[in-house]
């Protein structure tokens, strides 16, 4: 049992060394308390490197400190190397007289520990570490209380190690993330580098200062989500709500609640008032994402807020007033809606005040290797492996596939594949199966068309293997580096 002072003792060691994730200091405050528990001559804290399984001083006390900093022990060696292969504590009196010893460490040291007690660190059940403590005061012999107290010590410091080590490799892995976003466009959270997006970017930074009303339009998974929440991002807006609501996703019933909100006892289960989306979207934005979708009878009522910037709740008589600024968004064909009666004209034209079109992801090949690698580092960290990148031929695939889902289907393809990889580096193995298995689908194109678009894409990606190097990228592509400097700006690459 520890004594009342003893706990206390602990209880600040443990304050100690969990009040930083810096591991510099971690290791200083664990090395002073450890000496200071047992009263030792000198101490040191040994890691396990996870790659080789060696052991390695990661901070050290005593006279020979510096010479013992630049020790590495191979896994098993010496009286460490057993209590990390053990996960057993250990202790000796007469460190000569025992076989686990590495005398040939003594002897280059030039320093001869008596009394020696080692105690493995522990961390989510799996030993890390260890630390050792050598030659108590007085030449006295360490105890199994010592042991105890060490152990405890020990298992405190191992954990914050392990935290703050965690935490250095996800600021590494985020600066290395800046950093390599930082070589591409960004806008939001908006990646690219074909000029296409550029020009989609820059119609974009232009329409975010002011409020008029903005119609996107593209694909499904282009990322019409995105624009918007860019948009309001870099509006004077920016401060206040970003309301999304999926006019696809609910019943005509529910959508006109969701949208204007209703008062109590409006309709059956209304028990309450409720507050509509364009309420809470109030200083802000509102997102109306799948316009299209929007019942004839919501439309009048849309319009009605776009032109006066009022409306009742469901169920109620009071007009309310809001300033909002609508962003809507569709994949369809309005103006065959429009023919078809199924959308309003005058809607249209209010909300076709400024037109953002999102190319699809196949129509801009460069932006598919700079996509693919933010999602490859998205999902390593969720996961926490370690993939280095995608093998050439892998990226043949993602170049020449037509990716109908674009840049969603693209995530959802790497995250598959970094979830099933078995290695360091991403194969075709590792990709969806309609992937890996189904030929790309081919437009139908003139024979000039079709030797353009190889030249676009095959020129994109040697580019990327070569990090933009266009020396490098001539020599692979056998030609001069002026002749690939032309083709770059005549095929519109943006590198």
């Amino acid at each position: 049992m520890l004594t009342n002072d003893e706990l206390m003792t602990l209880l600040e060691i443990s304050q100690t060394i969990n009040s930083t994730l810096d591991l510099e200091e971690i290791l200083d405050h664990a090395l002073r308390k450890a000496a200071d528990v047992v009263e030792a001559e000198a101490s040191s804290i040994w890691l396990v490197d996870d790659e080789t399984g060696e052991l390695y001083v990661a901070s050290a006390t005593g006279v020979r400190e510096k010479e013992v900093r630049r020790l590495r022990l191979k896994p098993g060696k010496g009286i460490v190397g057993w209590v990390v292969k053990t996960g057993k504590p250990f202790v000796t009196s007469d460190a000569r007289s025992e076989p686990v010893h590495a005398r040939d460490i003594a002897e280059m040291l030039d320093y001869e520990g008596r009394q020696i007690l080692c105690v493995p660190m522990f961390s989510k059940g799996k030993v890390v570490g260890a630390i050792e403590v050598i030659n108590k005061s007085q030449d006295r012999p360490f105890t199994e209380k010592d042991a105890y107290h060490l152990s405890i010590f020990a298992n405190l410091t191992g954990i914050a190690i392990e935290n703050a080590k965690l935490y250095a490799m996800l600021q590494r892995e985020n600066r290395e993330l800046r950093s390599e976003l930082g070589k591409n466009p960004t806008f939001g959270d908006i990646i690219y580098r074909s000029e296409k997006m550029a020009e989609v970017i820059e119609i974009t930074k232009r329409v975010a200062s002011v409020n008029s009303t903005v119609l996107i339009r593209g694909e499904s998974g282009t990322g019409k989500e995105l624009i918007a929440r860019a948009i309001h991002q870099a509006s004077p807006r920016r401060d206040g709500p970003f309301i999304p609501v999926n006019c696809g996703a609910l019943p005509e019933t529910l959508l006109e609640s969701e949208l204007f909100g209703h008062e109590k006892g409006a309709f059956t289960g209304a028990i309450a008032r409720k507050l509509g989306r364009f309420e809470l979207a109030d200083g802000g934005t509102i997102f109306l994402d799948e316009i299209g979708d929007m019942p004839p009878a919501l439309q009048v009522k849309l319009l009605r807020v776009l032109q006066d910037k009022q409306f009742e709740r469901v169920g109620g008589t009071k007009t309310i007033k809001v300033d909002v600024r609508v962003i809507a968004a569709t994949n369809q064909n309005l103006e065959k809606l429009m023919a078809e009666g199924k959308f309003r004209e005058d809607l249209y034209y209010r909300l076709n005040v400024i037109t953002i079109f999102i190319p699809p992801l196949r129509e801009r090949p460069e932006d598919i290797p700079i996509l693919a690698e933010h999602f490859l580092r998205k999902y390593c960290l969720e996961t926490k492996k370690k993939i280095k990148g995608f093998a050439p031929e892998t990226m043949d695939i993602l170049m020449s596939y037509h990716w109908p889902g674009n840049v969603r289907e693209l995530e959802n393809a790497i995250e598959h594949a970094v979830v099933l990889a078995k290695g360091d580096i991403i194969t075709p193995e590792d990709l969806p199966f309609n992937l890996r298995g189904v030929e790309p689908e081919i437009k139908l194109m003139s024979l000039e068309e079709a030797v353009r678009e190889f030249k676009k894409r095959h020129i994109t990606r040697v580019l990327h293997e070569t990090g933009g190097n266009r020396t490098k990228a001539a020599e692979i592509l056998k030609i001069q580096r002026t002749y690939l400097s032309r083709l770059i700006k005549e095929l519109g690459i943006k590198a």
